[in-house]
């Protein structure tokens, strides 16, 4: 893939070690840099790939020096199996309206966000998100995002995806859903349909991020099989 900016060009920066958010006694560091506004999206297909993460026009991957849990993982869409679990929710689901809208702020969204952080991740940071905080972080980008959005049949939001399309494949970089609709299991749900989307588009993968296996927070990710880890060799099957 070739980028007006070579990738060795780029700037990377190094942040001072802070407290794990997901391992206890844990310090972590972040490489990142910074996506250029002309090549955002190319920069990010390959940055992900790599093992970045973005947030706004940031990519980001762990540089921990003591600690190497975190690994990138994407789901290999054909040939992904649900499980019972995962069949009961898509039954549950069925009656949701999807559509895929352009990456702009809502009241609507902005509502049901911080419902969602309230309710689930009382401790996460985000609790306190100003409208604009959480303008920066839907518009703030220079890759190809987009919003999914998912409504009953009155019309109500129930569940939003920020998402990123890569070449290869959908990468989910925040969702959030009604809490009280529990029963639904909405974040389980949105990662099944992006799985269904990425078949329809012929992609074969969905990135979902980081995925710690000693951490509670990030080990439902190992429940899409097969899921496909980077190591040090390239990406992996996890067994």
């Amino acid at each position: 893939m070739t980028h007006p900016f070579p990738l060795k060009q780029l700037r990377f920066f190094l942040t001072a070690p802070a407290p794990c958010p997901y391992l206890p006694d844990q310090m972590e560091r972040k490489l990142f840099t910074h996506l250029h506004v002309l090549d955002g999206p190319e920069l990010n297909d390959s940055l992900t790939q790599a093992g970045f993460r973005r947030s706004q026009n940031i990519v980001y991957r762990p540089a921990c020096e003591h600690c190497s849990e975190c690994r990138s993982v994407r789901v290999i869409a054909s040939d992904f199996i649900p499980n019972r679990t995962q069949k009961r929710v898509w039954k549950k689901n069925v009656d949701l309206n999807r559509t895929i809208e352009a990456a702009l702020a809502s009241d609507e969204h902005y509502a049901l966000l911080l419902r969602y952080v309230r309710n689930r991740h009382p401790d996460g940071g985000m609790e306190d998100m100003s409208y604009a905080d959480y303008l920066s972080m839907v518009e703030d980008t220079a890759a190809r995002s987009q919003v999914c959005e998912y409504r009953d049949e009155s019309g109500t939001l129930l569940a939003a995806a920020l998402v990123d399309q890569l070449q290869d494949g959908p990468s989910l970089v925040y969702s959030f859903y009604e809490p009280k609709s529990t029963a639904r299991s909405l974040g389980v749900y949105m990662i099944l349909d992006h799985i269904q989307q990425a078949l329809q588009n012929r992609q074969p993968y969905v990135y979902l991020g980081f995925w710690i296996s000693k951490s509670d927070k990030m080990r439902y990710k190992a429940q899409y099989r097969p899921l496909e880890v980077l190591r040090t060799g390239g990406w992996k099957i996890l067994e």
